[in-house]
This record gives structure tokens, C-alpha cells and sequence, in this order.
């Protein structure tokens, strides 16, 4: 197998610099250059009269800079709906509570995501929901353990697949073992200190982006390549039954008054013909814009075919920003993520997108108006 050679005198021990580097990527407190990337956006939107952000993800980011860093980017909107959506952590941002949820659909057999909002009165009765979520959340973060016990305790099927697709020799085999060998220490060794929100994939592409600047970009590339391959593989044999059903979530959610909305369904497109009592489908977001037109003409014709009394499916825009990626050095940012921002929602404006929302007598501020009304009801 060819490939970059990756280095052989590598330290097996963790190190200070390696326990320097888990302590900067498991923490949740920011450094001032930290919050200054944060507050000071690089571009600001001054036309922008509405504002609308019901899928984004806080993460380590305290909400108070975040909202900073909205009201400097949109210095005019006068009517806004911003609620946050943490994967299967319950937010609040004002008036109003949110979270992205992994459920299960067993009538098509696939992992999806529900986008949950609520109004804060809502939550007192809340109970059951957030144990639901409590047990999705450590369920999904079980697949950081999966992923590291894959390549420490090697599954030779995974790991030679993952090698041989992405042309990983032996020495890069090595070498990401070793490196993962001492975030597993390095997670045993502190565990019960280190914050559940670290406890996710990234952790591992996040240690790894730390040796940049001692292995170069060319070998963290190649071997975030082959990281990647791996995870892809534990994905795919995750099991989700484990997961709730779609169905269940949805029940427990409309009996707390709850909004709902299905992210991305161009990802688990079966879930157009489920038929799940929800508020409306997000037709774009920057990683799934693909069928914006052709989702929005097919809500246009079934909301013409609602029975009276039924509500309206609402159309919706997502950013899906995680705002932790904007808290890193340049260098080492993911382009496509560290891009996305809050209530940056450019097809709202594109001429062919509005011929279609025109159709359905569609637009943003209708949305946020009709939408807030419904999670207040």
C-alpha cells in the first residue's frame, strides 16, 4: 500500500504536550483570542431585515458571545426567531428551548433527525423527554469508544478496508494507533472531569489537527483520510435500535406542545413519504441544497392538498452552524463549516428559489411569524 510515510520514532507515552493538547480541545472555557473570533464576525448584513436560526449548534460556546456575534452580523433585523438545537442536549435562548435529536425510523430502517423547539413554560412537565434525550446522548457518545476500541484494539477487516481505500501504508497505520492509544489514556485518565460535550467523534480529528504544526498538513491530511475511512465503518455498524423510534419522539414532544421540524430529509429521503405530524421540512442548509426547488414544490402541492383545519407545512431554511469550529485557529478550521453562520440563509434570496416560494405565497418573515405563533400557542 503506498501513501505518506508517516514517522517511526514516535513517543507511545502521552506526553506534556499531549496532555497541553487534550486540555485545550476538552475545554469549555475560551481564551480572549478565542472570544474575539467569536464577537467579531467578517462579514455583516445590514439589509437583512429578518432573521431566522432554528438549527445551529452552540456547542462549547457560551450563548452570550454568540448572540454578540448574531446582533453584529444583522445590526437591523427587527424580527428574528433564534432558538438553539445542541445534538440531543435541550438549549434555551430567550423565550424559547431547543435540540436536534438521533431517532430511529424502523419503517425505512435509518437514522434521522428531528429539530425539537419549545417554549420555555413548556419544559416544566418535561420529564420523560429530557430522559429520552439524557439516554440518546450517552448512546450516541458511546461511538467515540467504539471508534477508538476499532483502531487500538484493531478490527484488521476495518482497519485493512480503511488502508487500502485510502491508501494508507503501514507506517500510517502505526502511527494513528499510537496517536489514538494516548487519547484513550489520556480519556481514562480523566474521566468524570472532562465535559459530555467533548465526548463526540471530533475529539479524535480535533487531537490530531494539534500535531499540525510538529508532523506538517500533508501527514495529518493523509492520516485524517484514513481516520475518516475508519469512522465511516463504525457509523455504518452502529446499531440504532437503540435509538427511539422516530414515531415515539414525536409523540412525547407534541404532548409538550413542542414544534417540529425534519432537518436536511434529502439525507433520509423516505421520510418525505412517512408522514410524521410535524410543523415543516427544511429545504436547504449548506450541506444539503441540492433539491431546495423540487422540496419546495412538493410541500407547495401537499399543503394544497391539506385536509380543512389541518395546518400548513412550513418551509425552512437551516445554517446548521456549529459555532465550535469558529473558535479555532484558522489553519486549522474546516472551511465548508467554519463558513456557516446563524440566520445566514443566501436562498431565501435566489430568484429561482423565490419563484417557488412565491407559489406557496411563501417568505421568511411569514415563516418566523407563523412558526413563533405556534411554539407560544
Amino acid at each position: 500500500m503506498g501513501g505518506s510515510k508517516a514517522p517511526e520514532n514516535i513517543p507511545e507515552e502521552v506526553t506534556e504536550d499531549d496532555e497541553a493538547i487534550f486540555s485545550r480541545i476538552t475545554s469549555i472555557e475560551l481564551n480572549p483570542e478565542q472570544q474575539e473570533r467569536i464577537t467579531s464576525p467578517s462579514a455583516t448584513y445590514p439589509l437583512e431585515k429578518s432573521l431566522l436560526g432554528i438549527h445551529w449548534h452552540p456547542e462549547s460556546v457560551p450563548l452570550e458571545l454568540i448572540l454578540r456575534r448574531v446582533s453584529e452580523m444583522f445590526p437591523r433585523a427587527c424580527e428574528s426567531l433564534l432558538i438553539p438545537t445542541q445534538h440531543n442536549v435541550l438549549m434555551s435562548c430567550n423565550e424559547f428551548s431547543g435540540v436536534e435529536v438521533d431517532c430511529y425510523s424502523s419503517g425505512f430502517n435509518q437514522k434521522v433527525q428531528l429539530l425539537i423547539h419549545f417554549k420555555n413554560e413548556n419544559l416544566a412537565h418535561a420529564d420523560v423527554f429530557k430522559s429520552m434525550l439524557r439516554h440518546t446522548f450517552k448512546y450516541r457518545s458511546s461511538q467515540l469508544f467504539d471508534y477508538i476500541h476499532a483502531i487500538t484494539s484493531p478490527n484488521e477487516e476495518w482497519i485493512s478496508k480503511a488502508a487500502e481505500d485510502t491508501g494508507s501504508g503501514q507506517s500510517m497505520v502505526h502511527f494513528v494507533q499510537i496517536i489514538v492509544k494516548k487519547i484513550k489514556t489520556l480519556l481514562d485518565r480523566h474521566a468524570g472531569d472532562i465535559p459530555e460535550d467533548a465526548l463526540k467523534n471530533k475529539l479524535i480529528r480535533n487531537f490530531f489537527d494539534e500535531y499540525r504544526p510538529v508532523y506538517g498538513d500533508r501527514l495529518i491530511n493523509r492520516a485524517q483520510l484514513y481516520l475518516t475511512a475508519i469512522k465511516q465503518i463504525v457509523k455504518s455498524h452502529f446499531s440504532n435500535q437503540y435509538f427511539y423510534e422516530t414515531a415515539e419522539v414525536i409523540e412525547e414532544a407534541r404532548s409538550l406542545n413542542a414544534g417540529i421540524v425534519i432537518p436536511h430529509p434529502e439525507q433520509f429521503w423516505p421520510i418525505l413519504l412517512a408522514n410524521y405530524d410535524v410543523d415543516g421540512y427544511e429545504v436547504w442548509n449548506p450541506q444539503s441544497r441540492r433539491y431546495t426547488e423540487f422540496l419546495i414544490s412538493v410541500l407547495n402541492e401537499n399543503n394544497k392538498n391539506r385536509r380543512p383545519g389541518q395546518k400548513q407545512l412550513l418551509i425552512f431554511m437551516g445554517d446548521d452552524t456549529h459555532m465550535s469550529e469558529k473558535i479555532k485557529p484558522p489553519g486549522i478550521q474546516d472551511p465548508a463549516k467554519a463558513g456557516r453562520e446563524i440566520g445566514l440563509q443566501p436562498a431565501w434570496n435566489d430568484f429561482s428559489v423565490c419563484k417557488q416560494l412565491i407559489c406557496g405565497n411563501i417568505d421568511k418573515a411569514g415563516v418566523i411569524l407563523e412558526y413563533r405563533n405556534r411554539l407560544l400557542g
